[in-house]
């Protein structure tokens, strides 16, 4: 297993993060690499709002009724994507202060490691895999 002190000099692959041991978890190597892959999903969200909303401003009135339609169909379809996308920034900058805390990784129910594998496939969770299932039981269960 990889120790921190061997990879804190760069920022580290998702397979080192992977293998590192339990001991090392969320060490400042481990948050460095969060943080960056969190700020890259920042900049990638803040492009793709910005390309919308320009695309948004340059559409082009037509006195043909399909093709305004058509025109009105994708505004809905490309707004709900940008709100989608600014929910999702909101909880990317979230993220971002849980690192500058101290909070990243813990389940914000438990207190428990949420674990490195959840956060490369989700680095916006707030809760661990059983805290997450049972939020979502309840949820089905007060529809």
């Amino acid at each position: 297993m990889m120790t921190a002190t061997a990879v804190r000099s760069r920022t580290l692959s998702e397979a080192e993060v992977l293998a590192m041991s339990p001991d090392d978890y969320m060490n400042p190597a481990q948050l460095e690499f969060f943080r960056q892959r969190l700020l890259h999903l920042q900049k990638e969200l803040r492009e793709n709002s910005e390309e919308t909303r320009s695309h948004l401003r340059e559409t082009v009135a037509t006195p043909d009724e399909a093709d305004r339609a058509t025109q009105e169909e994708e505004q809905v379809l490309e707004q709900r994507i940008r709100d989608r996308e600014l929910k999702l920034l909101h909880k990317v900058e979230a993220a971002l202060r849980r690192i500058e805390d101290g909070s990243y990784g813990y389940c914000e129910v438990s207190g428990e490691p949420i674990g490195v594998g959840r956060l490369i496939a989700r680095p916006t969770a707030t809760l661990s895999i059983e805290e997450q299932e049972r939020h979502e039981r309840e949820e089905r269960l007060y529809r």
